[in-house]
């Protein structure tokens, strides 16, 4: 028996010795039978969290009313003088589309709402009900409320 084959590591390993097994891998967006179509609009629970260098807490506020108000599904913005933390649902076809309209947010919405210069230190993005199964579990985010913009 090699080390690292299924019988090795305790499984049943059906593969006869010097068979080696293809990987494989699924295309972002590639749906299984019975699944919804691919295009199909689907939300998504989007938590940023930026950091950097200190800003006065009026100016951070007065950016996240801003943003708030130029993002109309921002649900909740916590914040102090050197991160923040904004958590909104986002409606994208998968995943990848949800995080990339996330990674842009800061940077897009950086000069018109005044934002500080801070960078991207976390991202999650997690599916409906992903996010309602956490909820129910006691273990995730609470939910957003109040919504709007508060200090930590």
């Amino acid at each position: 028996m090699r080390p690292g084959t299924p019988a090795s590591r305790g499984g049943t390993g059906s593969r006869a010795a010097g068979d080696e097994r293809a990987l494989t891998s699924v295309a972002a967006g590639d749906r299984f039978e019975g699944e919804e179509p691919a295009d199909t609009p689907r939300l998504w629970h989007v938590t940023l969290s930026v950091s950097g260098k200190e800003a006065p807490l009026p100016e951070v506020r007065r950016a996240l009313e801003q943003l708030a108000h130029d993002h109309p599904f921002l649900l909740t913005s916590r914040y102090a003088v050197d991160h923040a933390e904004i958590r909104y649902w986002e409606e994208a076809r998968d995943l990848h589309d949800a995080a990339a309209v996330a990674l842009r947010l800061w940077g897009e919405h950086r000069q018109t709402a005044g934002l500080p210069p801070w960078e991207i230190v976390g991202l999650e993005v997690i599916d409906r009900a992903t996010y309602h199964q956490r909820i129910a579990e006691g273990y995730g985010p609470p939910p957003a409320s109040p919504v709007g913009v508060h200090p930590f």
